[in-house]
């Protein structure tokens, strides 16, 4: 019997269960990936990247590590991770062959840093965690991204949102930045975001002192992480193609709604990955699209363009001189 190929990769086990209560299979994966790389790839390419893999009657673990198997042509980067205490080859997935590969290894969930792998120092965004309390409504966390958004455009900056892949939302701002200043700006977005409305947001990073509240997560760990990728997939409760997109803010008010019937409580039904890809909007000058109300992660970065730097934060977004 002929084993299957796809872009010179060697699919395997295609009509194998992807994992125990995923609903799908694993050539299920290959073909939801394979149909999205035009957009993920474009998120993961040049960054290091860790990857969660699942099988059957198995937990689902956490890959680093490049494993010693891996084809010559999956260009990886070696670079020291603060988690492992060491140093740890790190896979690049540029081109749609190793995201291909990636799905053959059941890679369900796909986390590149926040940085480059040439600029090591320099993240190119500030990411706010949202995280609504245990048996929160996910109403209250869209609430708390309306905080962070009016608090980033009091600051001068733009920004974009999308579902987190769990249970929350995160607020992108493309920046120009070292790692500590990103730290301390997103800590400052934080702290100016729980002031517009003290009962309904909090920044105590120490559990019990939330009081039910939604938590600005603005760890500085971040900068030296990694984050779930657009258009991908929340392994951690069955496989939920689009659980993790783009959704521009004026979807944002309605996620709650999809949230809670989409499955495994997750977002997948209003997840926009296109706009992660889109460019400037024709006679716009650059700045994204004209309604402002309507800027996805994409359009972010496009408004970021030619914007000087933003007021008190000590950060300057893309193309400003």
């Amino acid at each position: 019997m002929t084993t299957p190929e796809r872009a010179g990769v060697e699919l395997t086990h295609l009509d194998e269960p992807l994992f125990d209560g995923a609903g799908a299979t694993k050539g299920d994966l290959v073909d939801y990936l394979d149909a999205v790389a035009g957009l993920i790839l474009p998120e993961l390419q040049d960054r290091p990247l860790s990857v969660i893999r699942a099988r059957a009657g198995q937990q689902p673990f956490m890959q680093k590590n490049v494993p010693s198997y891996a084809p010559p042509w999956v260009r990886t980067v070696t670079q020291w991770a603060d988690s492992a205490k060491r140093e740890v080859r790190y896979a690049l997935c540029d081109d749609r062959r190793t995201l291909l590969w990636f799905a053959n290894q059941r890679a369900v969930e796909y986390h590149p840093t926040l940085f480059l792998a040439s600029r090591t120092d320099r993240p190119t965004y500030l990411v706010l965690d949202i995280d609504p309390p245990s048996g929160g409504e996910f109403g209250h966390a869209v609430a708390a991204a309306h905080l962070v958004r009016q608090a980033l455009a009091d600051a001068g900056l733009d920004s974009a949102v999308k579902t987190s892949g769990a249970k929350g939302v995160h607020v992108y701002v493309p920046v120009e930045a070292s790692g500590d200043d990103a730290a301390a700006a997103t800590r400052a977005i934080a702290v100016r975001a729980e002031r517009l409305d003290p009962a309904l947001a909090t920044t105590a990073f120490i559990k019990s002192d939330r009081e039910g509240k939604v938590f600005l997560d603005s760890s500085a760990r971040r900068y030296r992480g990694r984050r779930v990728q657009p258009a991908g997939q929340a392994g951690r409760a069955g496989l939920v193609p689009g659980a993790v997109g783009g959704t521009g803010w004026r979807p944002a008010g309605r996620l709650h709604r999809a949230h809670r019937a989409a499955p495994g409580g997750r977002a997948a039904a209003v997840g926009r990955p296109a706009a992660w890809t889109a460019g400037p909007q024709p006679g716009s000058g650059g700045r994204g699209p004209r309604d402002p109300d309507r800027a996805g992660p994409g359009d972010a970065r496009g408004q970021a363009a030619g914007a000087g730097p933003a007021r008190g934060l000590g950060v300057t977004r893309p193309g400003a001189r």
